[in-house]
This record gives structure tokens, C-alpha cells and sequence, in this order.
């Protein structure tokens, strides 16, 4: 048996020359009109966006300030970063006046308003202007400061804020934790500045424990 050889029939082998003429004009046509004939995945990587977090100009007026050297916390996002403050102590000082001294000037460093710098890299800060710190009464361990608001009215993140900088500060005591009070006769608390207060200010308050001995 002679083996056959199917071919399509010459209307249709005609047709797909046709067909296969028409694609090379098809494609003229769309790019003049602007439209890509094919569509090809291309990666143009990610899109640029702002680091926050990170100031790219010092602060001038910050570096030609005279006093002593220190750090307060500020918010950046959903933690606490340090910024570099200076504090005015006049020589000569007591240590006690001293540490109160530090103490007021911190709490005010923290309430300013932060550099257009900081501000761009998204700083700010939850501890409001006027409050005042003052130092031991009779009866209070003497490393006691005791603000003008009771750490219990702050916001989680204020008071993040103002223990952590203290903690990091002369106003704490040698371990790094803090004895803060507030007008009122409430108990004193002894407070730490923690890694996950660091990261996590607005969960959950710096922990704390009573302060039970004068």
C-alpha cells in the first residue's frame, strides 16, 4: 500500500499565508498607535522610598550649644531612638542639685519640638512642655525624682520616653533603673528602660516595681 501524504487543501494553505503576511503589519500598527503588541514581564525593582529613622545633617544649632553631653529617646515609627542633646549644669554643683538639674533639663529637651532634620526623618515625641522634676522628699530614697505629673496620667510612649532617658543618664542610679513619683502621695515606683520598651514603647508600660524602703 503507497503511503499518502496529507497536505491541507490549497484554499486554506492560502488563508494561513495571508494570516502569516498580516502579523508583521498588525505589529507596525500598534506601535504607531503606542500599544506594545507583546507583553513581556520586566522587573524595574522597587519603588525608592524614604529611610526613615535616619538624620542626614546635624543639627547645628544642637552642636553649638554649651552644657553637658546627653541622650534623650525620642518616637521614630513603633520605637525609641537616641539623639544627641546637650544640658546646661553650672560647675560646681552638688551632686543631688546636680541630678535634678540634669533630670529638668532632659524632661525640657524632650518636650521641644524635634529638628526640621529630625522631623524629616518622621522624630517626634508624646512628652508635652511645662512639666517640672524636683528631687527627694524627707521619707524618699534619696535617688527619688518625683515630676509634676503623676507617671500614671502619662501616655505609655511619654513615659517610655522619660524613663528611658533618664535610665541612660546622671539622673539614674548605678543599675540604670529609676525612682519616680508624682505630687500626690502615691507609692514610688522604681522603674526600667528594657529592650522591648525600646522597640515596643506604645504596648505596654515600662516595667515597675513598688519602692517599700526609704
Amino acid at each position: 500500500m503507497t503511503a499518502r501524504r496529507l497536505t491541507a487543501p490549497a484554499g486554506e494553505r492560502a488563508v494561513s499565508a495571508r494570516r502569516l503576511m498580516a502579523l508583521p503589519l498588525l505589529g507596525l500598527l500598534l506601535a504607531g498607535c503606542g500599544i506594545r503588541a507583546t507583553e513581556v514581564p520586566t522587573d524595574f525593582g522597587p519603588a525608592p522610598s524614604m529611610v526613615p529613622c535616619t538624620v542626614t545633617e546635624p543639627d547645628v544649632s544642637t552642636q553649638a550649644a554649651r552644657g553637658v553631653p546627653v541622650q534623650v529617646f525620642l518616637l521614630c515609627g513603633s520605637s525609641l531612638v537616641t539623639v544627641d542633646r546637650t544640658v546646661p549644669v553650672p560647675d560646681g554643683t552638688a551632686d543631688v542639685q546636680r541630678r535634678v538639674i540634669v533630670a529638668q533639663g532632659l524632661l525640657d529637651q524632650l518636650a521641644q519640638s524635634p529638628s526640621p532634620g529630625e522631623k524629616d526623618a518622621r522624630y517626634t515625641t508624646d512628652v508635652r512642655g511645662g512639666m517640672s522634676v524636683s528631687g527627694p522628699r524627707a521619707k524618699d530614697p534619696k535617688d527619688t525624682l518625683r515630676l509634676s505629673n503623676s507617671p500614671a496620667d502619662l501616655t505609655s510612649y511619654a513615659l517610655a520616653q522619660i524613663v528611658c532617658t533618664f535610665s541612660d543618664s546622671a539622673a539614674a542610679e548605678g543599675d540604670g533603673s529609676v525612682i519616680l513619683g508624682g505630687p500626690d502621695d502615691s507609692p514610688l515606683r522604681r522603674y526600667e528602660c528594657t529592650d522591648d520598651v525600646r522597640s515596643a514603647p506604645g504596648t505596654k508600660p515600662p516595667p515597675s516595681t513598688e519602692v517599700t524602703d526609704g
